[in-house]
């Protein structure tokens, strides 16, 4: 029953779609906090369907469905914005993993995000650093079963971020396909590690660390085998490790393994994650390692709790770009409160959906949209569409670095709609709705004149028919030159098979 008054506290959930197993973390939002409702996991072993030509085989992808059918049922009463799901290091690898996407579209509502390695790493940075006691600056590795993500920061800010194409489902398909568990074996795995961790060396020597934290699976169940070997402390060292080598060696094969603390579904791939931890530890001169509970799953949970009290790290890349790339703020910001304002007219015209995402997108897309010219004014837009979509952008996944991209590229020109790509996030109405509002917000706001930028308002007759209305009769009387663009402006639309009215 519940009392007069009170309110029912915001549920938030968090899906980490990885290599090894799928988890989904639920949570309640109170005041500035968080507290965890409840954990589930799922082993696909998605990163075993991943063929030598990076394809996803048909069974990994139907035990992905099956799994995200079952969190579908978890999550029947949660809002859009209230779920978010990331995709890890097998679906950023999978040529095929836009089928994976859109079957997934059929029994799971909730949008997938495919994020980047450096992306992934800082969201697993912020896990670690929300739920573990205080330290000024801290290493994070994380052994997840596609990648390794290894991060150096200080309080909030990860200073040093690097994802490696290692994981304990990689290299166990490698190194110990054939489940036995020899020193050669061990011996290959670790001068593999080393081979990939050696160029990192001086970048992470350059800095120190309080603490060193180990998080998820591959930490958890070597920490759990190490007090079952008798080190109660639960720390890790790389003696330790070593020792744990020598006696994982002891067994003929994988699944042999009898040791306390370890599952059986992870004895295929703890040879490989002791492995790599050991060759982490050793590379970066490592004497002690703890345990975080919190990691990627904790982190997405707490940047949807961070959004929600307006602190976005989004802010922080968008600020960096426009001092590293010098990009004009006061003019970026004018196509901006123009764009949003053309997109909140128009919002209740359109049918598809404009979401909260959508108006961001935009207005991330008008202030950076001239990113390109600090390479050469010639073609532009074709450098800021680069840019946007191959520079590391913190608190942007995958698919919104493309749309920031495509819309970017858009933003002048010809609009040739045959080669706007497809995006499993945003529907291509949505997409070609946000070009046109962007290519009308930096047409009129062109001349870089408060003065001679005109009040207008834009409604929709039709889906493809659109007008613009000014706030006189004789508004483009009074603004020839913008008459002339806005008039080529309308044969560029007419080319794409859209109607744009003057009025």
């Amino acid at each position: 029953m519940q009392l007069i008054g009170d309110k029912r506290p915001r549920c938030i959930a968090a899906i980490d779609l990885g290599s090894n197993s799928f988890h989904m973390v639920v949570a309640q939002v109170f005041d500035q906090h968080l507290q965890l409702v409840s954990r589930h996991k799922q082993k696909v072993r998605l990163g075993d369907g991943l063929d030598a030509h990076q394809y996803l085989s048909k069974n990994a992808i139907e035990r992905g469905l099956e799994c995200l059918t079952l969190f579908a049922e978890r999550l029947t009463d949660f809002e859009v914005d209230d779920v978010r799901v990331v995709a890890t290091h097998t679906l950023r690898k999978a040529k095929n993993a836009k089928e994976f996407l859109e079957r997934a579209k059929t029994i799971f509502p909730f949008p997938i995000e495919i994020i980047s390695g450096q992306e992934e790493a800082r969201i697993i940075y912020n896990g670690v650093e929300h739920t573990q006691i205080a330290s000024k600056t801290k290493l994070v590795i994380d052994i997840g079963g596609g990648s390794t993500e290894i991060i150096a920061g200080q309080g909030f800010t990860p200073k040093i971020t690097h994802s490696l194409s290692m994981g304990c489902v990689s290299f166990t398909q490698r190194f110990f396909i054939d489940g036995k568990l020899t020193s050669q074996h061990f011996s290959n795995a670790y001068s593999a590690a080393i081979q990939l961790l050696t160029p990192l060396i001086e970048d992470y020597h350059s800095l120190t660390w309080d603490v060193a934290f180990g998080s998820s699976g591959t930490t958890k169940s070597i920490k759990e085998v190490l007090i079952g070997l008798g080190f109660c402390d639960g720390y890790i060292t790389p003696a330790r490790l070593s020792y744990l080598k020598n006696h994982l060696s002891e067994f003929s094969s994988s699944k042999e393994i009898r040791l306390s603390g370890l599952s059986d579904e992870r004895k295929l791939v703890f040879s490989a994650g002791v492995t790599i931890l050991s060759a982490v530890m050793d590379t970066l001169n490592i004497k002690e390692l703890h345990f975080s509970d919190g990691a990627l799953r904790e982190g997405v949970l707490y940047d949807m709790e961070d959004k929600f009290k307006n602190c976005d790290i989004r802010v922080r890349t968008a600020e960096a770009l426009i001092s590293r790339y010098h990009i004009d703020l006061a003019h970026g910001v004018k196509v901006k409160e123009l764009a949003l304002t053309l997109l909140k007219q128009i919002k209740p015209q359109v049918e598809t959906e404009v979401s909260r995402e959508l108006f961001d997108l935009l207005g991330w897309s008008a202030l950076l949209h001239e990113i390109g010219q600090s390479i050469s004014f010639q073609g532009y837009h074709r450098h800021s569409a680069y840019l946007l979509k191959h520079t590391t952008m913190p608190g942007f996944n995958t698919e919104q670095q493309r749309l920031l991209s495509v819309l970017v590229r858009y933003q002048r020109k010809a609009i040739k709609r045959q080669e706007l790509p497809e995006l499993s996030l945003f529907k291509p109405k949505q997409v070609t709705l946000l070009i046109r509002i962007l290519r009308l917000a930096i047409l009129i706001n062109r001349q870089r004149n408060q003065s001679s930028t005109p009040s207008v308002k834009l409604t929709i007759e039709q889906e493809e028919r659109w007008t613009l209305e000014g706030d006189s009769t004789d508004w483009l009387v009074k603004n020839q030159l913008l008459d002339y663009e806005l008039k080529e402006e309308q044969q560029r639309w007419e080319n794409a098979g859209w109607l744009l009215k003057l009025s």
